[in-house]
């Protein structure tokens, strides 16, 4: 693998930078629903826990599929796996056109969701290209692919003004497409299947692939992942919809809200790995979600008139978040909760090198099961409470959870990482003559106070 990382390393940028593009087009496929969900809302008449589940299902397949994908990159090379990926999105997205009811709607939504497992075929195939020491970079790059939605929430809502939301589908279909047939024909072939095939090997047995998954690091990293990306995603889907009901705007006005979020956690994944590797991946985590604490508790406020008594009588005065404080906070959430995305995924490629594929599989679905599963908690507090806000105050809660979790298990660590160091403790110079002593028979067994100045020293 050295020798590919090498033997690729003149034309390295160009060949990276088409795999961030084909992301760009996969992720912007994936959060589709972030617009035309709106149109189709209406069309249907959906309820909010029906908008909730209609976006969230693509996120939902592509969460699920993010493991096998991982598993099918290792066993027929990830350049494959990821463009037959777009190319069965692109069917999917193309026949969601063609959808006359709402379980047509999530029947496609499935097959469009799939796209969203392509980041894990993505991550085995530039990680191969590279040495150790460089993969982190590459994999941040490759992580900007995720601005993909904000390329959604900027074009989609103007196709949609001119031609409809059926029509949306069907560019970001052809859009794909050739994206796929641009990837297969211009990409070099993965190193790893390559060499495999001329040496007639057998790709890992799936269950020596899946070892790294029994450790607790892993689920640790994937927790992680549920907040930093798996609430991005929620928001991405979720903040069209809210802005427009909120504050009254027209679609392009919230796709171009929206985008102030989306774009900048795309852009931040490489700020944010260059953060970590100057303060440490836990420091970033910490400001992540102290950040994020902050942030969405000030969303979660809803407009509200307050009556005072005074001296001079009664003093009234309202508290509401206006559109451009609105779009300032999310602008830092997005920013930070990229931060944090980075983070997370720093440290597989180090820990786990042969397995980045399967590791990154699992944080990536865990992950996405936070984009699949909190679009439809949004929708199930808004039917139930009547307020808009409720989504930043389930945000709220959980990354405080998340920050106490943490900063439990930072504790926990430390102490037993200082009971080992102590441990590790020499003797005291003192207790060395009586240990020889004892040990050539001189002595007899230690007394009672002997015993207890060896355990206590």
């Amino acid at each position: 693998m050295a020798s590919s990382a090498q033997g690729i390393r003149a034309g390295e940028g160009p060949a990276l930078w088409l795999w961030v593009a084909a992301y760009v087009a996969c992720f912007a496929v994936w959060t589709l629903f972030s617009i035309i969900g709106l149109e189709v809302k209406r069309e249907f008449s959906l309820t909010e826990t029906g908008f909730g589940l209609l976006v969230g299902t693509p996120i939902l397949a592509g969460s699920l599929a993010c493991v096998p994908i991982g598993i099918w990159a290792d066993q027929y090379g990830a350049r494959r796996v990821f463009a037959l990926v777009m190319i069965g999105g692109a069917i999917a997205t193309y026949l969601l056109s063609f959808a006359t009811s709402y379980s047509h709607m999530l029947v496609a939504g499935l097959g469009v969701g799939i796209v969203g497992g392509s980041f894990v075929a993505g991550v085995a195939y530039v990680s191969r290209w590279y040495p150790t020491k460089r993969q982190s970079r590459a994999l941040d790059l490759f992580g900007v692919g995720i601005a993909g939605a904000a390329v959604t929430h900027l074009l989609a809502p103007v196709v949609i003004t001119a031609y409809g939301w059926r029509t949306v589908a069907q560019v970001w279909a052809a859009g794909l497409l050739i994206m796929a047939a641009v990837l297969w024909l211009t990409a070099r072939k993965d190193p790893v299947s390559t060499v495999r095939r001329a040496r007639a090997d057998d790709a890992k047995d799936i269950l020596l692939q899946l070892a790294p998954l029994k450790h607790v690091q892993v689920w640790r990293f994937a927790i992680y992942y549920f907040f930093v990306f798996g609430a991005f995603v929620a928001l991405t889907l979720w903040l069209p919809r809210y802005v427009v009901e909120v504050y009254g705007v027209d679609i392009k006005t919230a796709g171009l809200i929206t985008a102030t979020f989306s774009l900048p956690a795309g852009l931040g994944r490489v700020y944010g790995s260059s953060l970590v590797r100057d303060y440490g991946a836990r420091r970033i985590m910490y400001w992540t979600f102290m950040v994020a604490v902050v942030c969405t508790f000030a969303l979660s406020y809803p407009a509200t008139n307050y009556v005072m008594r005074s001296t001079s009588g009664t003093i009234t005065f309202h508290l509401e978040a206006g559109v451009a404080v609105f779009t300032s906070i999310v602008f830092v959430l997005g920013s930070f909760m990229s931060f944090g995305q980075a983070a997370v995924y720093e440290h597989i490629p180090v820990y786990y090198p042969r397995h980045v594929a399967v590791v990154g599989g699992l944080v990536g679905m865990v992950g996405g099961l936070g984009g699949f599963a909190l679009p439809l908690a949004f929708g199930v507090l808004n039917d139930l409470t009547g307020v808009r806000q409720s989504c930043f105050m389930l945000l709220f809660a959980l990354v405080s959870l998340a920050l106490i979790w943490m900063h439990v298990a930072v504790r926990n660590m430390e102490r037993e990482r200082a009971g080992a160091a102590f441990k590790k403790l020499p003797e005291l110079p003192e207790m060395e003559d009586i240990h020889h002593a004892e040990h050539e028979g001189v002595l007899g067994p230690r007394s009672p106070s002997l015993r207890s100045q060896a355990n206590h020293g």
